[in-house]
């Protein structure tokens, strides 16, 4: 297929062009590059593609396209809620935009980015299906519920959304990101000795390496049209379900010499949920998340070493709200978060 890949130049993207190009299939990406520049190694090889805003998508972005990927978003809480007017802005209605000039232009498949933030403070023991109630408490989360409900009015005969609701990403990515609960644990455990965890440790999280959530993408980009059409998929492993408390301790014994703390100053936090997988693999037969939790920081920890991870890195090129705030700051961006001409 010939594939429109949104959101290329960043960390998920930068995993998954390779997996969709290995596959065989034609890559264009789509990318307003503001983080384009968070490398961490060596330059990865980005595919020939638009750059372009999201909000700023035309009908000739989607011209002889099969199938679109979108990843593009403005990608995480604290974000959101700085701005949570742009949040809506780019994540839903660029969104939703980019998806109906995708269907009117004659493409078939559009495979959204979805969150498992979506279940947001989900409680209660049991694993938590794609039917279970939608109780988002962030902007960011809000905005891909929205996006769901509207792709899902556009399903029809010929266009097939599909809404993978990805776990919490971890591993390592040459455009990282240090601003998601294991990467940022293994950095500071590697900068400092010890991996701080600031809530009280209890809350569930689901995790999922970024090159599973690639392959999950490609194994939907190709599966039958009845097995995901207008569908949610909830997309990791169970064994990755963990809490924050057991995510420190794998950190720990995969950065040598480095010791657990658990302030709680930040209490309880509400977002804890654990996830089931198993719709995703049923309706995609043969396939099964490879990486656990474990290898993980194992592999973010050897990357840090081997790339030379700095302070300074880790806590401004690699955070995305202190690069957007830098990009602010010195004019390159307008409050709109646009480049500047």
């Amino acid at each position: 297929m010939r594939v429109l890949l949104t959101g290329h130049q960043g960390y998920l993207g930068t995993v998954m062009a390779p997996v969709l190009t290995a596959a065989g299939h034609e890559v264009v990406g789509l990318d307003s590059g503001l983080f384009a520049d968070c490398v961490l190694g060596p330059q990865p090889a980005d595919p020939p593609g638009h750059r372009v805003d999201l909000r700023d998508v035309t009908a000739d972005h989607v011209a002889g396209v099969d199938a679109v990927i979108h990843l593009g978003a403005l990608s995480n809480d604290p974000l959101g809620s700085l701005a949570p007017e742009l949040t809506y802005d780019i994540n839903h209605h660029a969104s939703v935009r980019l998806a109906r000039l995708a269907r009117d232009a004659g493409v078939r498949r559009f495979l959204y980015a979805s969150t498992c933030s979506v279940y947001g403070a989900a409680g209660g023991d049991d694993l938590v299906t794609e039917d279970a109630p939608l109780r988002p408490v962030t902007p960011y989360a809000e905005s891909k519920v929205r996006v769901e409900d509207d792709l899902h009015a556009l399903a029809d005969g010929d266009f097939t959304p599909v809404y993978m609701r990805n776990a919490t990403a971890f591993g390592f990515s040459p455009r990282l990101r240090a601003d998601i609960v294991l990467n940022n644990l293994v950095g500071h455990a590697f900068l400092s000795g010890e991996v701080l965890v600031l809530s009280d440790g209890t809350p569930w999280r689901p995790l999922v390496h970024a090159a599973d959530i690639a392959r999950a993408f490609a194994a939907a980009l190709t599966a039958p049209r009845e097995a995901v059409h207008d569908r949610s998929f909830n997309i990791g492993s169970e064994v990755n379900n963990v809490t924050v408390a057991e995510i420190a301790e794998q950190v720990a014994e995969a950065v040598s010499g480095s010791k657990v703390r658990i302030t709680g100053e930040t209490g309880a936090d509400p977002r804890s949920y654990r996830v089931d997988f198993s719709r995703f693999r049923a309706a995609v037969p043969g396939f099964d998340c490879e990486w656990t939790v474990e290898q993980g920081a194992h592999e973010l920890a050897d990357a840090y070493r081997k790339h030379g991870l700095t302070r300074e890195d880790f806590e401004q090129r690699f955070t995305r709200l202190a690069v957007l705030r830098a990009a602010s700051g010195t004019g390159a961006v307008d409050d709109a978060l646009r480049w500047r001409r």
